[in-house]
């Protein structure tokens, strides 16, 4: 079974935020339950520090050995970093998806947008579907 950590917001492409200590910027990643389904990580393709995304504009790509996905950014921001250490062991996106395993921390631009994404019980129901 999948852990969905408590506390985080998520969507139904299976990214999540999570505060980072800078109030207004989140960490992003995929989920548990997403990289479980992808298999192990080989490759992850991340944008640059000060792009900017609309609400579930992709980002990016993740690629597995079973196969390429694109990364959604869940609300509107800015990205005000990467996880560079992803270069060299995106393995971590398995091993830890919500610690170490993160991609990108974003600078969300209308924090009301948080409200539309989903809590852990939703989420939790979604993938038990």
């Amino acid at each position: 079974m999948s852990e969905v950590a408590d506390g985080l917001r998520y969507t139904a492409e299976h990214e999540y935020l999570k505060e980072t200590d800078e109030p207004g910027v989140f960490y992003v990643g995929i989920t548990d339950y997403a990289q479980g389904e992808l298999g192990d990580v080989v490759y992850v393709e991340l944008p640059e520090p000060g792009d900017t995304f609309a609400p579930m504009e992709t980002f990016g790509t993740i690629e597995a050995v079973k196969a390429v996905s694109d990364l959604y950014c869940p609300v509107a921001g800015e990205i005000v970093a990467v996880n560079e250490v992803l270069d060299e062991d995106p393995g971590l996106v398995n091993s830890d998806p919500y610690g170490e395993g993160w991609m990108l921390q974003l600078r969300v631009d209308d924090p009301a947008e948080l409200e539309m994404l989903m809590d852990g019980a939703a989420y939790g129901a979604l993938i038990e579907e």
